[in-house]
């Protein structure tokens, strides 16, 4: 199934919290509904302005879902901001952010394009702050203790 199919997972996670998996990276940022139809919209790397329109609308929603005690909502603005910096910063160093070439890793350049490495900080300064939050913190280590005992 694609992405273009809509999500994989046929659960509201708003409604049923406790299916969600934390999961690494950016795990399931496209199939994890009803946030990705409310983070998705919000997020760019086409150019500076829309990033830092995105990236600050992207910590908003984080900070409205930490303060209606939505983990799954926080943890997932989490990975749209990483999803900006890691995506942007790979336009950054690689031409057309294509990093393989004919199944070879290709050698990064430092600075292929100045404004994706603008874009990645911007997406980097709002993860950062997501990251720092004392209650993202309490939340995501009582979620994997959770997880942890279940399995």
């Amino acid at each position: 199934m694609s992405d273009e199919d809509g999500p994989e997972y046929d659960i509201d996670f708003r409604a049923n919290p406790s299916e969600y998996e934390i999961g690494r990276g950016e795990q399931d940022v496209f199939k994890c509904e009803p946030y990705k139809g409310e983070l998705l919209p919000l997020w760019s790397i086409k150019t500076l302005d829309s990033a830092e329109d995105g990236a600050e609308a992207i910590y908003k929603k984080f900070c409205e879902y930490r303060d209606t005690n939505e983990f799954p909502g926080m943890d997932l603005a989490r990975k749209y901001l990483q999803m900006g910096w890691t995506r942007a910063m790979r336009y950054a160093k690689y031409p057309g952010g294509q990093k393989y070439e004919d199944g070879e890793e290709r050698e990064a350049q430092e600075w292929y394009d100045d404004e994706k490495r603008e874009i990645a900080l911007v997406y980097k300064q709002y993860l950062d702050q997501l990251r720092d939050d004392d209650t993202y913190q309490h939340r995501r280590q009582e979620w994997k203790q959770e997880e942890s005992e279940e399995s």
